[in-house]
């Protein structure tokens, strides 16, 4: 699938993504989470650790390329929009949109009539987006992260959307 206004394609994840992906999501994580997520999940959030990560979300990740450049990706889980990240270089171009776009056609195909997603509460340039692109603040929660510690509650928000089940 090709959007000509960003002229970005998606596609299945591949065992060759691995690598650029998990530092396309590490950076990202960086970015929009250090400083409003908890200490402890900060530090098993390594760079290391986003390979396996990726590694296991593989089957149900959507790579976004420009010009045969990974450019973001999103992951959906029955009707969560699990992780939504675009790399740096591609912020403001669409491709968040494109990206997003999927995510909301994932869950629907999956036979769901709404699409949820959770924003650590700090993250105002994520929740902005989101708010742009229809979806609507359901209020805080704290989400369990999983890691190899356990589950880490992250103080977030459930952000929704109607989506058309296909």
């Amino acid at each position: 699938m090709t959007s000509d206004e960003t002229a970005v394609t998606l596609r299945p994840a591949r065992p060759e993504d691995v690598a650029p992906l998990a530092e396309l999501w590490y950076a990202g994580f960086v970015d929009g989470h250090v400083g409003h997520v908890p200490e402890a999940l900060v530090e098993v959030r390594t760079r290391e650790s986003f390979d396996d990560r990726v590694t296991a979300a593989l089957d149900h990740t959507t790579v976004a390329e420009v010009a045969d450049e990974i450019a973001g990706f999103v992951m959906v889980v029955g009707d969560e929009v699990e992780q939504v990240y675009v790399g740096r270089d591609h912020r403001g171009t669409g491709v968040a949109t494109v990206v997003l776009g999927e995510g909301e056609r994932l869950v629907a195909q999956n036979g769901h009539a709404e699409a949820w997603l959770a924003v650590a509460t700090g993250n105002a340039r994520a929740r902005r987006f989101y708010e742009r692109r229809g979806w609507t603040d359901g209020g805080a929660f704290d989400y369990p992260a999983n890691t190899q510690i356990g589950p880490v509650p992250v103080p977030c928000h459930r952000y929704v959307k109607a989506v058309r089940p296909g």
